[in-house]
């Protein structure tokens, strides 16, 4: 585990309202006890891509190389990420299964981004009362109700 004092702390939740549906992500970033709150939203998607596109646009914000520590609650996202997607690769974006990846596009921009950096995943299990999972997920419903009421 990194030392926090050097370390930008990300966490991240998606939404949708049906799945698919509209839905939101959203994105807490902190350092040294400044905080910045992303956030955003699609039509007729669903919420693994939410799931995804909150660590891409968290992860992109970032103006340098940094120390990060990503905590989430899609297993989805941690797991695809540290374990599934090296072989995704050498498959040519294919599961053992030779199905095509559900989401390729997402997951080839987050190992984008995740190049950058040095990243650590952690995740936590969600709506259980963690207070910056529970601030991303506001943040992804705030995403999903400024969509619907344009």
């Amino acid at each position: 585990m990194y030392n926090v004092a050097n370390v930008v702390e990300i966490f991240t939740d998606g939404a949708c309202r049906g799945n698919p549906g509209p839905g939101g992500w959203g994105a807490v970033l902190r350092y040294q006890g400044q905080e910045k709150h992303l956030y955003g939203a699609e039509n007729n998607t669903t919420n693994n891509r939410m799931e995804l596109l909150a660590a891409i646009m968290a992860l992109s914000a970032l103006k340098r190389s940094c120390k990060i520590a990503v905590t989430t609650d899609s297993q989805y996202v941690r797991r695809g990420i540290t374990e599934w997607l090296a072989n995704w690769q050498k498959n040519g974006w294919r599961t053992a299964g030779k199905k095509d990846v559900k989401n390729a596009d997402l997951w080839q921009r987050l190992y984008k981004e995740t190049q950058r950096h040095h990243v650590e995943w952690h995740w936590v299990k969600g709506h259980s009362g963690h207070p910056e999972n529970e601030l991303a997920d506001q943040l992804a419903n705030r995403g999903i109700n400024e969509l619907m009421r344009k």
